[in-house]
Formats: C-alpha cells, sequence, structure tokens
C-alpha cells in the first residue's frame, strides 16, 4: 500500500529539515558558526537558499533548532551518569561540553531567541535543567533548589568556557571541580570528584 501524497510530504519535509541541522552541526564543527551562512548550507544539501527558508526563517532559526537537538542529547549525557551522583553528573556536563564546542556554543553562546527559563521553552530545554536540578537537589532546602540549580549551572558553564578559552591551568581541572562541589554544598571531596570520573567512563 503506497504512502498518501500528504504523509509523503510531510516526511520529505522533516527530512530535510533534519538534513539541515545537521549540515549546519557539521560545518560549524568543522570550521566555526563563522563560516556557516545559508548560501553554504544550501550548497552542501544541494537545495537553493529559497527551500531553507521554507524550514527556518535564516540563520538564527537553525541555529536555535541545533540548540534544541543539543539540549535533548545533554539530557540523556546527564542521565547516563546521574547513578555516579552530583560529581558524575558535573563531570559530564564539562565533558559534553569540552568534546562538542560549536553545539555548546549555539547551546550557551551565540544569540537566541528561545525561551530560557520560561515556561514556553521547548521540552528539551526544560528536560536538561531538571537532570541538573536532580543532581543537586541534595544540597539544598527544596525552597532553594532552582536557585541552587541555577548557580551550579552557571559555575559549571564559566568552568566549561574559560577552559576552553584557555584562561584556567588544565592540571587543575579535577581541583576546580572538587571545590566547586564542596561550595555549593555538595560532598564534594576530591575522593568523590574521582568516583564520579570513573563512574562516567
Amino acid at each position: 500500500m503506497s504512502t498518501p501524497p500528504r504523509q509523503r510530504r510531510e516526511r520529505e519535509l522533516a527530512q530535510r529539515r533534519q538534513l539541515i541541522i545537521e549540515s549546519a552541526r557539521e560545518l560549524a564543527e568543522a570550521e566555526g558558526w563563522s563560516a556557516v551562512t545559508t548560501r553554504r548550507l544550501a550548497d552542501k544539501i544541494e537545495y537553493s537558499q529559497p527551500v531553507l527558508y521554507q524550514h527556518f526563517a535564516g540563520m538564527n532559526a537553525i541555529i536555535d533548532a541545533v540548540a534544541v537537538e543539543g539540549f535533548a542529547e545533554l539530557t540523556s549525557v546527564l542521565r547516563s551518569a546521574a547513578a555516579g551522583g552530583m560529581a558524575a553528573v558535573a563531570r559530564a556536563y564539562l565533558d559534553f561540553a569540552e568534546h562538542q564546542p560549536a553545539l555548546y556554543d549555539a547551546m550557551f553562546s551565540l544569540a537566541s531567541d528561545l525561551p530560557f527559563g520560561a515556561p514556553e521553552a521547548p521540552t528539551p530545554l526544560h528536560a536538561a535543567f531538571a537532570e541538573l536540578r536532580t543532581a543537586f537537589a541534595g544540597a539544598a532546602d527544596e525552597s532553594d533548589t532552582e536557585v541552587l540549580t541555577e548557580v551550579a549551572w552557571s559555575a559549571l558553564h564559566g568552568l566549561a568556557t574559560l577552559t576552553r578559552a584557555g584562561r584556567l591551568r588544565t592540571a587543575f581541572r579535577d581541583q576546580r571541580l572538587a571545590q566547586l562541589l564542596e561550595l555549593l554544598g555538595t560532598a564534594g571531596t576530591r575522593s568523590t570528584v574521582e568516583a564520579g570520573k570513573a563512574a562516567a567512563t
């Protein structure tokens, strides 16, 4: 039985949209976001620029779509690390930022129209934050969990971006993470960080 034309058209549009997102990610990881333009993407996917605009209003919309995909991936990474406790989740976050810099930039550094911190934010954004909240919930009273999670997230982002920029000493990565966890009121001693590192591998 053949697929109805409308369903086939919807499937083709979804596949083309995903191709645009994946192509943008590939170009960004290879050459940086400054190299990702609608012209370059059109050439890469072998469609005209107007076809791109059938799916996205412009580059900002494409970057936001990449970011949403990144948050879904980050959620999976953090969830997989959760069994190792807070230190494992924190390390998994830093590893994610280190190993996928262009994706991380789309999520956290580039201009975005995504409604961060708002109820209408895409589900993957809420899901990633929920994983961090769960990891750090034991370090705060119930009324402070949201704020403490934002502080922890901000600190992890700072460590990730400063390390990547070469502003921090590479040899002290574990010590910095241990100190951060301790300051946040966790059981983040150096031995806990090492245990989290082992659990994440």
